[in-house]
């Protein structure tokens, strides 16, 4: 039952008015009434019902005229025609003209409950729709991606060019050289910027979670599921979805991500009915996939689908040059949005030119921006730098009576052991460090790895 949603039913007919509202406001739904066109369009322009139940013969203007002024009324209300004999062919016109839906008198409650229901759930699939379209389809990064060197010069000139087809990419490159930042070029230099841009964090939810989340679930699909929930594949239709850390799935997933690859169809976990999208699909990997094919934990056809076209990130330490580049980027970035005017001292400078940034390019921003919030000055110093850095740049500090590592630094070296001794694979790594996959993950984040 969809508790709490507001209904504005109009129909000059009292009877029907009285008894519909007293049935429906005892199944839950908030419900006011009207009695003829121009006081519905009233009351849709004060209350914005989510649901108006409209009635095609109204005593002033008729059901289809209230329908063509709802857009600017009440533009986020669904409409459900209700018709009597003989008027299916100005049904079917409403439905043209926007409504959701239309309904024949008299109707079994139980069908016009579930009528209002799927017209919530599509209200609430618009609604959604609707903000990432506003608030999380990206701008385009182009001024973002910074990076003179060759081989990171070469990469944006293919990404450039995939960017115009609509074919899968794979994207790969260790943790934080920017793989995400390459997908919002390749959905924004797209003839799909304008729509949804989708982004999964794979290796963040537990895969029943996961499935449901790229997939929705019916009502009743597992304990908990008390409605119908769209899935992000839904969301992002006519968009692009961004698929991060796909080698974390599970085999079940990469199944239905194969078939939705194959075939551009998928079903709602518990669910029977096919659901077609049009979805670009982009994913990446800090993994060996072809390795993990080999080795049996990713499927080979799944492979050979994703990897149409493949774009490999140089880590930042191959990237000759581009350290002073970013620094210079992040330090004009950083001091815009805090308001400063500080500048990276030529010691502190040779200090990042030389660490290996294993944690990449985020590893790097994080770095600039600690140190223009701990320095006081208007010039950053060695002593200004994460002591992590410090320490791996003259690793007998302590030997020589240096500062001792802290507990995080030691704990982010332990786990980075751990992820080398086996290959990356961050299931095995957390039950090896006795914690959750989920709370390795937010490690992973927080130090950069």
């Amino acid at each position: 039952m969809t508790r709490g949603t507001s209904i504005l039913l109009v129909d000059d007919d009292e009877a029907f008015r009285v008894v519909m509202a007293a049935e429906l406001t005892h199944r839950g739904f908030d419900v006011t009434t009207a009695k003829s066109g121009q006081e519905a369009l009233s009351q849709m322009g004060v209350g914005q019902p989510d649901v108006v139940l409209l009635d095609l013969q109204l005593p002033d203007i008729s059901g289809l005229d209230v329908l063509k002024a709802a857009p600017e009324t009440s533009p986020g209300s669904e409409i459900i025609m209700l018709t009597g004999h003989g008027s299916m062919d100005t049904a079917i016109e409403s439905i043209r003209m926007g409504a959701f839906d239309y309904v024949s008198k008299p109707c079994p409650l139980d069908e016009m409950e579930v009528r209002i229901q799927r017209a919530v759930e599509h209200q609430s699939l618009s609604r959604r729709t609707s903000v990432l379209e506003r608030g999380l389809t990206p701008r385009d990064p182009g001024d973002w991606i910074v990076g003179n060197s060759q081989e990171f010069r070469k990469l944006l000139e293919l990404a450039e060019r995939v960017a115009l087809s609509d074919s899968t990419v794979l994207i790969t490159g260790e943790t934080g050289s920017g793989k995400e930042m390459v997908a919002k070029l390749l959905h924004t230099r797209s003839t799909r910027g304008k729509r949804p841009f989708v982004v999964v964090e794979c290796a963040a939810l537990q895969q029943e979670l996961l499935q449901s989340e790229l997939f929705g679930h019916d009502r009743g699909a597992f304990t908990g599921a008390d409605r119908k929930k769209p899935g992000l594949f839904e969301v992002a239709d006519g968009g692009t979805i961004f698929l991060d850390e796909i080698g974390e799935v599970s085999p079940g997933t990469q199944v239905k991500l194969l078939r939705v690859l194959d075939t551009s169809t998928f079903r709602h976990v518990g669910g029977t009915n096919e659901i077609k999208v049009d979805v670009r699909i982009v994913v990446a990997t800090n993994r060996d996939l072809a390795g993990m094919v080999r080795q049996g934990l990713f499927r080979e056809d799944l492979y050979y689908r994703l990897s149409t076209i493949i774009l490999s990130l140089p880590p930042l330490r191959e990237r000759s040059g581009d350290t002073d580049v970013l620094v210079d980027h992040f330090v004009n970035l950083l001091n815009d949005r805090f308001g400063l005017r500080k500048r990276i001292g030529p010691e502190a400078r040779e200090l990042l030119r030389r660490h290996d940034w294993p944690g990449n390019v985020r590893e790097l921003m994080h770095a600039v921006e600690r140190a223009l919030i701990v320095c006081e000055g208007d010039e950053i110093g060695p002593e200004h730098l994460p002591s992590a850095l410090r320490s791996r740049d003259s690793a007998s500090s302590a030997k020589d009576g240096g500062p001792l590592p802290s507990l995080a630094e030691l704990e982010r070296d332990h786990i980075e052991r751990v992820l080398d001794s086996v290959a990356g694979h961050r299931g095995s790594a957390s039950r090896i460090l006795g914690i959750s996959e989920r709370n390795l993950y937010r490690k992973l984040k927080a130090y950069g790895i």
